[in-house]
């Protein structure tokens, strides 16, 4: 547990990630929980267990981020019982691949939703309820680099993902200094269903291996930068993109050109 005096405490504060009871939004509301902070998770169904750290508990509540009026009534919730929301963690998002060219317009619609307008919605509510607070609030939006670079098989996701950045710098703007609002780009990461996003274990070796840092990411990388950016130690950052992807992807015609150059003696 972080120290109440630490710059990165928690102690006293409320936050709500969105999509916490799994995933990387599981492991940002623990990180949360260990700094102190109390923690509330939604998502559509109940999970068998929720977030905990040394007998403090996340709350679940549960909320289809995709319904504007679901997500003014679980921030009016978690104010009900808290009295206060300090930290909005717009982390529920994601699609599984599919060919853009014969993809339904229901599905693309559906994707686009819950990776820009759900999060448009729940910042609208919570910024309602932060605006007035006298230590104001912070919302941190989980990004992707899908939305920095082309997005073959989920092209709605990818531009779904870019404009939640392009959101994130608007609202800055509007909402400063009164909220910050600042955005993640999660790059390679491991979760429990790294063999249905990457492959085999090889080629999630070999991808990590094409990392400068030589690792994928982890949902605890994600976390330690969603505590930065809610803490007093970025208390001058808004509207920033935090990029968490160990160096980036390199960049395949590195390969192509190394492959098809001429042996160097």
């Amino acid at each position: 547990m972080i120290d109440a005096n630490d710059s990165l405490s928690m102690a006293g504060k409320v936050a709500l990630v969105t999509g916490g009871t799994k995933g990387i939004g599981r492991i940002i509301a623990t990180r949360l929980l260990e700094a102190g902070a109390k923690v509330v998770v939604c998502g559509r169904n109940e999970p068998e267990s929720v977030p905990e750290v040394e007998g403090s508990k996340a709350e679940f509540i549960a909320c289809d981020v995709r319904q504007a009026a679901a997500c003014k009534e679980l921030v009016d919730a978690v104010v009900a019982r808290h009295g206060r929301l300090d930290l909005l963690v717009n982390n529920a998002g994601g699609s599984p691949g599919v060919d853009a060219a014969t993809v339904s317009p229901r599905f693309s619609e559906s994707i686009i939703t819950l990776n820009l307008t759900a999060p448009l919605h729940m910042s609208q509510a919570a910024y309602q309820v932060m605006h007035k607070q006298p230590e104001r609030g912070s919302i941190v939006n989980i990004a992707s680099v899908a939305a920095t670079r082309p997005s073959p098989g989920t092209a709605a996701y990818g531009a779904a993902k870019a404009g939640l950045l392009s959101l994130t710098t608007s609202l800055a703007q509007e909402w400063g200094p009164l909220v910050r609002v600042n955005a993640i780009i999660v790059g390679l990461i491991e979760t429990e269903s790294a063999e249905l996003t990457y492959g085999s274990v090889e080629a999630q070796e070999a991808i990590a291996n094409a990392t400068p840092m030589k690792r994928m990411g982890n949902g605890h990388d994600i976390a330690n930068g969603v505590l930065f950016l809610a803490s007093p130690l970025a208390e001058f950052v808004s509207g920033a993109t935090l990029q968490i992807h160990g160096g980036g992807e390199k960049p395949h015609f590195l390969d192509l050109v190394q492959r098809y150059s001429p042996q160097q003696v």
